[in-house]
């Protein structure tokens, strides 16, 4: 379950703990309304291929679509990102033209997860050395998310890059196609939705493990908890869906989890958040892991 700790120590507190999700796993506790590929229901968008979706679909219409085609972003751009933090007009100074528009990041120095739980490796946000655009060998553009803990021991150096067209944005459709390109234990994902005592994640684990997805209903209750056996180092298309009372979670165009228990009523922001590790080992002195994502869109729910 992801968050981020600002350096003031700012936090959100979480319903339940990993240790909690592993028992109701063993145990068999029910996880939430619609297991697994629940009446065949399929992704709203028909999501599954290699290329980025255009276009609206179901009750959703598209307000963002990139495929990282265009323009490079070296290491060195997702700077200066401290400005109108955790809003719809938060910016990386350090970009410009269409990705300053549409991009914004944890700021440098901000805390990841890990720090609030104990964990002997930690990670801080630095956008500036572990987020770049550009062409992959094959020519396929990509952004890529390169996290990585120095030689020396110090922490992680962490990711959590925020779509600004989606932020603060109520319901919604949210999709990626990911896959881990560099692996090593002790790095992980947890892309998400917060705020409010709400909370939805899709995808999150670590990188070594399973892509699972998680829905802590509003204001506490047992969390909704929809282990995955999808593996990060292949590509996998994965798509939240934000409307009314529901949130579905999808892999390559399957639905992998429902829950209508307190779904978030309330405004909230897409954050594509990549961290050090919460369970098993941390990320050794000098490692570095990368996720490759080719393409971003997302959807505004149609009210009508």
């Amino acid at each position: 379950m992801g968050s981020h700790a600002a350096p003031n120590g700012r936090k959100r507190a979480l319903p339940a703990s990993m240790g909690l999700v592993l028992l109701a796993a063993v145990l068999g506790i029910p996880r939430a309304d619609g297991a697994a590929g629940e009446d065949g229901a399929a992704d709203a968008c028909r999501a599954t291929g290699t290329e980025l979706p255009r276009g609206d679909c179901g009750p959703f219409w598209q307000v963002l679509a990139e495929d990282f085609n265009g323009d490079r972003v070296p290491l060195g751009r997702f700077s200066d990102c401290d400005h109108a933090v955790d809003t719809s007009a938060a910016y990386c100074g350090g970009l410009r033209g269409a990705y300053r528009d549409n991009w914004w990041a944890y700021p440098t120095g901000w805390r990841d997860t890990a720090n609030d739980r104990g964990r002997q490796v930690v990670g801080v946000y630095h956008p500036e050395d572990t987020v770049s655009v550009g062409p992959a060998e094959n020519g396929d553009g990509r952004m890529f998310i390169r996290m990585w803990r120095p030689a020396d021991g110090g922490p992680v150096h962490a990711a959590a890059v925020v779509p600004r067209a989606v932020m603060q944005m109520k319901y919604g459709k949210y999709s990626a196609r990911i896959k881990v390109t560099e692996l090593a234990p002790g790095y992980k994902s947890a892309w998400l939705h917060y705020g409010g005592g709400c909370e939805m994640d899709h995808p999150e684990g670590e990188w070594t493990g399973d892509l699972t997805a998680f829905h802590h209903p509003c204001g506490g209750g047992e969390q909704g908890y929809f282990p995955g056996s999808e593996d990060w180092t292949r590509w996998h298309t994965v798509s939240t869906e934000w409307t009314p009372g529901h949130v579905r979670f999808f892999v390559d165009g399957r639905q992998v989890g429902h829950d209508t228990r307190e779904v978030p009523r309330q405004p909230l922001s897409w954050v594509l958040q990549n961290e050090s590790a919460l369970q098993g080992p941390g990320a050794a002195p000098g490692s570095s892991a990368q996720l490759d994502i080719t393409w971003v869109a997302a959807y505004a729910y149609d009210w009508k």
